[in-house]
């Protein structure tokens, strides 16, 4: 091929590349001036200067063209994109700001407008009846005594007449840890000892709240945790009547001055004689439904006077002082009050069950 041929076409071809920058130049930068939008944008930048793009179509098979081509289709390329990357940010600027613009012109801040009121947490509904129950026994002169939840067995059961083997231990559904005689506590009668202990031979007028632990299949009705408060008072001359009078108050205090309530002869080994408590039912007011299974009594508290044997355990002379002692379930009561049909509601954390309280 004669060599003026050869020149002839490296100027065609070098016309042409030029050509084919000046329209992808043109057409890039009028598009630009019509995207409104930063994803319109993005996509401009996608189709001008991503990989698939004409001009890095171009850069890309440089290494293609006469060697004496290259430096000038490389300038112009190069030149033709930096020239839509400055357009390209500028752009960018423009359509943040008018935006801003419009963001602030139609969605004026209206400052005569009253502010909006915060949105408070509440009491969880246990710790609302724990804190009811505190104030009351506290009026009525008790104070608060904290045990552990883990205890040892001769805490938990031995010391308060339950020895081992003993067939009284079946009441309570026990977890064992994995040392040799320490246990969760499955009540806060553990506690008696404790204080007792701790201030005898002095008079006792205390509460023991805390949580308690058994090992039970959970349903509607039982959990394998809950919180118990138990009551305990020891001096001279303690009498079932003392006891009487002192829940009769109690319970009028916090379910109403008209409730009717009775107790019921029961046993539990720490106590003796040992009873139940029962309120009237405030769903049928005593006359019989599914909620008190037709009895028109509602049960709320076992209670009793405190067992010889547990008085001594504690360091006092059975021979001189006396006492007495209560347990009762604060779910229990909440269930009661507020006609929870379940007891697992307590721990399951459904914001819509909480927001009732």
């Amino acid at each position: 091929m004669p060599e003026q041929d050869i020149t002839q076409n490296q100027e065609e071809l070098l016309e042409k590349l030029q050509q084919q920058l000046s329209e992808v130049r043109q057409t890039g930068l009028d598009l630009l001036r019509t995207l409104q939008d930063e994803e319109g944008l993005q996509q401009w930048r996608s189709n001008f200067l991503m990989r698939r793009a004409v001009i890095t179509e171009i850069m890309r098979n440089l290494s293609n063209l006469p060697p004496e081509m290259r430096p000038v289709i490389g300038q112009a390329a190069n030149k033709v994109k930096k020239e839509l990357e400055a357009r390209l940010k500028e752009r960018f600027a423009e359509v943040k700001q008018a935006a801003l613009t419009h963001s602030l012109n139609s969605e004026r801040l209206d400052v005569t407008l009253p502010g909006r009121k915060p949105q408070h947490g509440g009491l969880h509904p246990e710790t609302e009846v724990l804190r009811e129950i505190y104030q009351i026994f506290a009026e009525m002169g008790f104070q608060v005594y904290r045990s552990r939840d883990v205890e040892t067995d001769e805490y938990n059961f031995e010391l308060l007449n339950i020895p081992a083997h003993h067939p009284a231990r079946d009441m309570w559904d026990t977890f064992f840890t994995t040392k040799e005689g320490v246990v969760l506590r499955t009540h806060t009668s553990p506690g008696q000892i404790r204080v007792m202990r701790e201030f005898a031979p002095d008079p006792i007028r205390v509460i023991l709240p805390g949580m308690c632990y058994r090992y039970e299949q959970i349903s509607a009705r039982s959990e394998i945790q809950f919180h118990q408060v138990e009551l305990l008072v020891v001096g001279r001359n303690i009498t079932f009547g003392d006891l009487k009078g002192t829940l009769n108050d109690f319970v009028r205090r916090l379910f109403g001055r008209e409730v009717r309530t009775r107790l019921r002869p029961n046993h539990f080994p720490f106590t003796e004689p040992s009873a139940e408590m029962d309120v009237e039912c405030f769903i049928c007011g005593g006359e019989g439904c599914p909620v008190c299974k037709r009895s028109g009594w509602l049960e709320i508290l076992g209670c009793g006077m405190v067992h010889p044997t547990v008085l001594k355990n504690g360091g006092y002379d059975p021979e001189v002082y006396s006492g007495f002692a209560a347990g009762m379930g604060p779910e229990r009561i909440n269930m009661l009050r507020h006609k929870i049909e379940d007891i697992r509601y307590f721990w399951a954390n459904d914001v819509r069950f909480l927001e009732q309280f």
